[in-house]
Order: structure tokens, then sequence, then C-alpha cells
């Protein structure tokens, strides 16, 4: 029997469903995504007509390679980082488990359960063993911002690879923090060490469906092939070629002010900031139901967590009306 199906966030025409309103009346705070999409630059009508050729995917890796700063390898295109992640049990050795450090985005262990493969939910680095022929660590981590320096994955990989093993470290939330990132470390001199990037979340073009696998090259041609011909579209891999090759200091700007000023608002409400990245911000409080209920009443949504009750994630709210918006419709489910 496969796991239950995650509810994610963005379920924005599910929650009009229940509360009333236009999904498009809602104010969507559920999801970690850039809430102003970077301008689309053009495309050649050639993209759209044809099968994404040879060529553009060898642009789109060289733009990520510069833009990752992936000098030991070429970052592969995949559609949308969660396709990568289906094929993930293709690189579990038979016998061996898998360790996922959590909790965190919750499609790893489902799809590694659902594939057969026996999982151990860790807490700890220290918590990985010689049985674990996978090892997952999501840094920045979803949805608490647990965040672990380089020298403490790499020797996690110097463990995990002696063993003959793999590890995959998810670096979908990394572009704020650059300088923390292990991608740039990924490549053919660094067997076992497999890295993902999100696209999407950082340049606001979730719909785009893009994001890279980095590691050696052995590797990386056994997701390609498990992805198929085509994978990715001729539009995603010419728009990401333009985007990556230019200046993203402004995109960064924008995102830390919109960071501030949503913390603001959740200081202003008597919420404490227990965790996040710089693209969305993790409250504990133990009338997290009752806020996140209320909230979609004011048809404002929020992420609640099955597996922790006191959870609940805001996103960036897109401008000052958006912060208004939320703030007045906290202050009303809080009583402030």
């Amino acid at each position: 029997m496969s796991a239950p199906r995650i509810v994610h966030g963005g379920g924005i025409a599910a929650a009009a469903a229940r509360y009333g309103g236009r999904p498009e009346d809602w104010l969507d705070l559920s999801t970690g995504i850039n809430p102003h999409p970077v301008a689309v630059p053009e495309v050649d009508i050639a993209a759209w007509h044809r099968l994404p050729d040879r060529h553009r995917q060898d642009a789109a890796r060289i733009s990520a390679q510069r833009y990752y700063a992936t000098p030991q390898a070429l970052p592969l295109p995949v559609p949308g980082t969660q396709s990568a992640i289906q094929l993930l049990p293709r690189l579990v050795s038979p016998g061996r488990r898998a360790a996922v450090l959590s909790p965190t985005y919750g499609e790893y262990a489902r799809v590694l359960a659902n594939a057969g493969v026996a999982v151990d939910r860790i807490a700890s680095l220290d918590a990985v063993t010689e049985a674990h022929g996978l090892v997952i660590v999501v840094n920045p981590n979803n949805p608490d911002g647990r965040l672990f320096p380089r020298d403490a994955l790499l020797s996690l990989h110097a463990r995990v690879a002696a063993n003959g093993g793999l590890l995959v470290v998810d670096e979908a939330f990394g572009d704020m923090r650059p300088e923390g990132c292990i991608a740039p470390l990924a490549g053919d001199d660094r067997p076992g060490l497999l890295v993902f990037r999100s696209f999407g979340k950082f340049f606001g073009l979730a719909g785009l469906r893009l994001g890279f696998a980095i590691g050696e090259a052995a590797v990386l041609d056994r997701i390609e092939d498990g992805l198929g011909p085509w994978a990715v579209s001729g539009p995603a891999l010419t728009i990401a070629t333009t985007l990556m090759a230019s200046d993203t200091s402004a995109i960064r700007r924008a995102i830390d002010e919109r960071k501030a000023a949503l913390d603001a608002v959740l200081a202003a409400a008597g919420l404490a900031v227990a965790g996040g990245t710089g693209l969305f911000s993790l409250v504990d409080h133990a009338a997290a139901a009752a806020i996140h209920e209320g909230l979609c009443r004011h048809h404002v949504l929020v992420r609640p967590f099955d597996y922790n009750p006191r959870w609940l994630r805001f996103g960036l709210s897109p401008d000052a009306r958006g912060d208004g918006r939320l703030a007045a419709a906290l202050a009303d489910v809080m009583g402030r």
C-alpha cells in the first residue's frame, strides 16, 4: 500500500472551495516562493515549435554551472527537483537503508518507502550508520531553516561515501545563502555527493517546473536516463539560460525586504519566529490550528503541518498591501 499523498502548500483552490471566495482573491502565503516573479525574457519561436534541441540544454547547463559556481560539474536540468526525487530509489543499492534528516520535506521519505526502501527518519547527522546507503539532508531545511555548515556536510559525506553510499543535499532554498552551499564542491572528484537546486523558488517562476541536479557525471547520466528524452521544455531551458546569467542582486534585496516586513507583522501579532529561510518564516504556537482556521476565514492561506500541530509556515506577501491584510487578519484572529 502506498503512503498517503502529502498535502503541500499552494492548495488555494481547495481552500477557497471550503472557506469561500475566488482563488484569485485569496492571499496565498502557504508556499516558499518569491512573491515577485522576475520578468520572463523573450523566448524565440523555435523553442516553442521544436522539441528541445541539445544545444538548449547545453547552454542551460553552462549558465547553471556559472550561476551555482560548480567548476567540477555541469548541472543537469530536470523538470522540477521532485522529478529527480522520484528516481532516488534507483540509486539505493539493494538491501541498504535510507536516512532522512527529519522533520523535513515529506516527499523524500514517502517516495523511498513507496519503492520498498527502508527509511529511517533521523534527528541528527550522528545517527547515520554504515547501514545507510542513501542519506538525505535538506539544507537550509524546510520548514525550520536548520542550516549545517559545509564542514559538517563534508564530514558526513566522507563517512557515507566510504561505505559506498550517496549523500543527497537539497539546497532548494540555497539561493539566498550561496556562501553556505555545498553545490560548488560537487562533481566527479567527489563521488557519492548529489546536490539538488530549485530554480523556480528564488526567481518566482515555480510554474516553469525546473530544477538542477549537481554531482558526478555517472549519477547525472542515470538521472537523465530515468527522466527520458526531452524532459525539460525548450522555453524553460531558454528562460533559465538568460536569467541565471543576469545580475540577481536586486532579487535578493527585494526578498530581504519582503522577509523583514513579514517578520515585523508576525512580531506585532505576538508571534515569535522559530525558524525559516529568506523565503518563509516558521511560527511555533500552541494555538496554531486555530490561527490557521481563523486566517482561512479571512481568505489568507498559510501552511500547517500534520506532524507538528504547533507549527505554521508563513510565506512572503507581495507588497505592503499584503502585509497590511495579513496584519489585520492576525489582529482579529489573535484578539489584539
